[in-house]
């Protein structure tokens, strides 16, 4: 059975996007993991040790195996290669989003509905930029949240822009532990065994021709 959100496939636009060149990194990515049926989750670049280039992927019903991090590493590999947007040597790290991941699109707020968000808005809300909550679904492109630190008097559930927000991403808790744990069992039911990897993340590093396979586990 296909759910409402699996059925907008990789065609789904992400809401909350990367500035500068991490923008620039994501418009190179973003055509090729649609060919492979992935969609992008995230593009981070770091310094520390070294420059990183971190793509955060998945499928559209959320699932990312080691295998489909290993692919969607061979596939980008070559296409940053040639355009090379970063001008320095740099580490290429492609990892499945984790529990606590962020929600970049409408059908993340969608999914991950009745679990414990924070969210930081670009633009404050009554003085307010950062909010803590339960998400409670969405209406149109805003996400209802009721917060966790409220006020005497303040009405506890705000409507929050999800164009309008900086970043948001789920908090671990076990409530959502034990629903990985629960989709992990199921999938091992539907599919062959070591098939999940839902909490592993397998990443690829490439360093401008010299390329190395790193996989970490739980």
């Amino acid at each position: 059975m296909v759910t409402a959100v699996e059925a907008l496939g990789t065609s789904e636009p992400r809401l909350i996007i990367e500035p500068g060149l991490a923008a620039r990194v994501a418009a190179i990515v973003e055509p090729v993991l649609e060919q492979l049926n992935f969609r992008l989750v995230r593009v981070r670049i770091s310094g520390m040790d070294g420059c990183t280039v971190q793509i955060m992927a998945e499928r559209p019903d959320g699932s990312m195996t080691i295998e489909d991090c290993e692919l969607v590493s061979r596939a980008l590999s070559p296409v940053l290669d040639v355009a090379d947007p970063i001008e320095r040597a740099y580490r290429l790290e492609v990892s499945s989003p984790g529990l606590d991941r962020p929600l970049v699109r409408r059908s993340d707020f969608e999914r991950y509905a009745g679990n414990v968000a924070k969210i930081e808005m670009a633009v404050a809300i009554d003085g307010r930029r950062r909010f803590r909550g339960t998400l409670l679904g969405i209406d149109g492109e805003k996400a209802h949240v009721r917060r966790a630190d409220v006020a005497p008097g303040e009405d506890p559930v705000v409507l929050l822009s999800i164009e309008e927000m900086a970043e948001a991403k789920l908090v671990l808790t076990n409530e959502l532990i034990a629903q990985s744990l629960k989709r992990g069992k199921e999938a091992e039911r539907a599919a062959a065994a070591g098939e999940n990897g839902e909490s592993k993340d397998f990443r690829r590093v490439s360093s401008k021709g010299r390329h190395r396979a790193q996989h970490e586990g739980d």
